[in-house]
Order: structure tokens, then sequence, then C-alpha cells
């Protein structure tokens, strides 16, 4: 068997003063990890800042794009006011025609 140690108030004042300073250091560390991470997330921010930016200009442009398609698309509504005059004319052509045959037949 082995000898068993005692643990005197010395050992023990070592003991702690050790695990004090684990702490300490650990304490440090954490710190400075959080520094760390702090600015970079301060650099992540100001490139955000920098795509905000960007993608207001590209909302821009797509605003300038819907003001071109509003014209397209007054210019299609004209031009499907017009087909809906050509179907009615011709349709008003073919009704007059059948209407102009079965006089025929019938007089």
């Amino acid at each position: 068997m082995m000898p068993r140690e005692r643990w005197t108030d010395e050992r023990l004042d070592d003991l702690n003063k050790k695990v004090d300073d684990g702490f300490a250091r650990l304490d440090a560390d954490i710190r400075g990890l959080r520094s760390d991470m702090n600015s970079r997330f301060d650099k992540v921010d100001e490139r955000f800042e920098k795509v905000d930016t960007r993608f207001d200009k590209v909302d821009e442009r797509f605003d300038k794009v819907d003001t071109r398609f509003d014209k397209v698309d007054e210019r299609f509504e004209k031009l499907n006011d017009r087909f809906d005059v050509l179907n009615r004319t011709l349709l008003s052509f073919a009704v007059a025609i059948i209407v102009a045959m079965i006089g025929l037949h019938v007089f």
C-alpha cells in the first residue's frame, strides 16, 4: 500500500492559489475571446452595411425597370383594346353574312 499523503495548511493554500490562478487565466482568456469576437462582429456589421447600400441601389434600378414595364403594360392594354374592336367587327360581319345567306334562301 502507498502511504497516505497528508494535506497541510500550506499545501491546501498552494492548491487554493493554483486554482485561483487557473480561474484568473481562464477569465482573462474568455475576456480576450469576447473582445476578439465583438471586433469581428463589428467588421461583419460594417460589411452588411455596405451590402445594404448595394441592395438599395439594386432596388432603385428595379424601380426604374418597373416604370418601364408600366409603359409596356399601357401599350399592351391599347393593343388589347384594338383586338377587342377587331373581334367585334369580325363577329358583326359574320352575323351579317349569315343573315344575308338565310335571307337569300328564304325569299
